[in-house]
């Protein structure tokens, strides 16, 4: 079923719930990794990676592969939106500024959230620092878990809420390693703020 590229509210949008790490999610990443090669290859400047809560080899999320595409600029990918919509992808405006925003197959059924955003850009930096931090910090992935968790009890069915409350964590300042507070500590601190980028598991 091809679901036609256009807005969405959060209304009708899936619950917000938290899975152990599924060994899979390497497996379906890589898999939807080769599609989108071929289907919008075109339009592709930099390599297509697994971001996110997912791609941390133990770390338990929200089962949703989150993959991050490098194009030129979004003006330039703009043609990849109509290839996308014929592979189940819904456009998702979130940050339009700097990002084209996907869930697949639907708002209410996600298997999949496709971001392209600009190689090398500051979203592209930030996503992967923070990645590769949780990989090679299991204390603190582990504590980013239990936060998690909480969250989602909390804002079960508000996932921009659940999003916006563990924003702060992934700020610049905490992806770069440096002085990374533990995120249960830092939560303590957050009081609702905002966060910057978002919208991973």
């Amino acid at each position: 079923m091809c679901h036609r590229v256009r807005n969405v509210n959060k209304t009708g949008e899936a619950e917000v719930h938290i899975d152990p790490y599924d060994n899979s999610w390497p497996q379906s990443f890589e898999r939807e990794r080769s599609v989108l090669a071929q289907a919008i290859g075109d339009y592709i400047v930099g390599t297509i990676e697994h971001v996110g809560s997912t791609a941390v080899p133990g770390l338990a999320a929200k089962p949703v592969i989150d993959i991050m595409v490098g194009v030129e600029s979004l003006a330039a990918s703009q043609p990849a939106l109509r290839i996308l919509e014929s592979l189940e992808y819904f456009y998702f405006p979130y940050r339009a500024d700097v990002m084209h925003r996907f869930c697949k197959p639907s708002p209410r059924l996600r298997s999949h959230h496709l971001h392209l955003v600009a190689f090398k850009g500051r979203v592209w930096i930030e996503r992967i620092a923070f990645r590769d931090y949780l990989r090679n910090h299991s204390d603190v992935a582990a504590d980013y878990v239990i936060l998690k968790q909480q969250l989602a009890a909390r804002f079960r069915f508000d996932r921009e809420a659940y999003t916006i409350a563990k924003g702060p964590l992934c700020s610049p300042g905490r992806r770069t390693g440096i002085g990374t507070p533990r995120p249960v500590r830092a939560h303590r601190r957050l009081n609702g703020r905002a966060g910057e980028h978002g919208a991973l598991n």
